[in-house]
């Protein structure tokens, strides 16, 4: 007799749909924060035995109690509306425009070039060249330290940037400062690639479906990471691969660089970023990220 297969529990449900519907892995994670929080604030009760009114007054909790900014009370609605619309198929109706917080207009934090090349100066490779792109080039902290061999044109200057917010690719200008390192770093990986170190041996990490669809690629040159990490972890399928440097890495490298540097500013990697896009563009001129390449330390 053929047994009836068990419901999948919560989590698979919610994580399935997450990734049928190709949302990143980090958004993946601050939902499934926000609503485990939920659940147990609810006594650990299932959400098919919920409403409306119970994510409402959950909100509540989090702005009066909790004081949660409005960005993370959006969040966590938005987590919610995701999980009773899309995972368990019970919208919850106009709650979103009764609770949704207005996010108020703030000044960003903005590093002056002294100051940037003051932090820049005091990390360590490979920590250095990455804030050095993120300040030349815009890049996202991720978005740096998931370049591969193949995602930097030296002849173009450009980097592509794949996979960005809202999986989107794009393309950035390759601040020219920084080419010869680059090329150094890239010239260092390809020799140690042919003379088949054993660094090099194991398999770089492939998104999707990649490794199956293309077999050699994981450990061809062009798929290399830019910034590997030392560590080997196991990918979807349980491969042991190579990854790149972990982002809280060069976080916490950054936070460590701004205390010892005392400048009194919340400065961070995305402070970084945000210096590229505020450098004051020439009179009568157009701004253009190219400008960054005099800050790229």
């Amino acid at each position: 007799m053929d047994t009836i297969p068990a419901k999948p529990r919560l989590r698979e449900q919610f994580r399935n749909v997450m990734r049928v519907n190709h949302y990143s892995i980090r958004t993946e994670k601050a939902y499934w924060y926000w609503i485990r929080y939920f659940l147990r604030y609810h006594r650990m009760r299932h959400p098919l035995k919920m409403g409306a009114a119970d994510v409402s007054e959950f909100l509540t909790w989090l702005a009066v109690s909790r004081h949660v900014a409005p960005a993370t009370q959006n969040q966590a609605l938005n987590a919610l509306v995701f999980l009773y619309g899309k995972v368990l198929d019970q919208p919850l109706g106009d709650i979103g425009d009764t609770v949704r917080a207005k996010r108020p207009a703030r000044i960003p934090t903005v590093l002056t070039h002294g100051e940037a090349t003051q932090i820049i100066a005091l990390l360590q490779e490979p920590h250095k060249l990455i804030a050095s792109l993120m300040y030349g080039s815009g890049l996202r902290v991720v978005e740096a330290c998931r370049l591969r061999i193949k995602d930097i044109d030296f002849d173009r200057q450009i980097i592509t940037v794949r996979s960005g917010k809202g999986d989107k690719d794009r393309t950035t200008l390759l601040p020219s400062p920084l080419i010869e390192r680059l090329k150094d770093r890239k010239a260092r990986i390809q020799r140690a690639w042919r003379e088949q170190d054993a660094f090099y041996q194991c398999d770089a990490s492939l998104p999707y479906a990649l490794r199956r669809k293309y077999p050699n690629a994981a450990r061809s040159l062009e798929w290399q990471w830019f910034f590997p990490s030392q560590g080997l972890c196991t990918d979807d399928e349980g491969n042991i691969v190579r990854h790149h440097l972990h982002v809280s890495a060069v976080q916490k490298a950054v936070r460590q660089a701004v205390r010892a540097t005392a400048i009194g500013k919340p400065a961070g990697c995305h402070t970084a970023r945000v210096g590229c896009r505020f450098v004051r563009p020439p009179a009568g001129g157009h701004f253009s990220a190219r400008q960054g390449e005099e800050s790229a330390v």
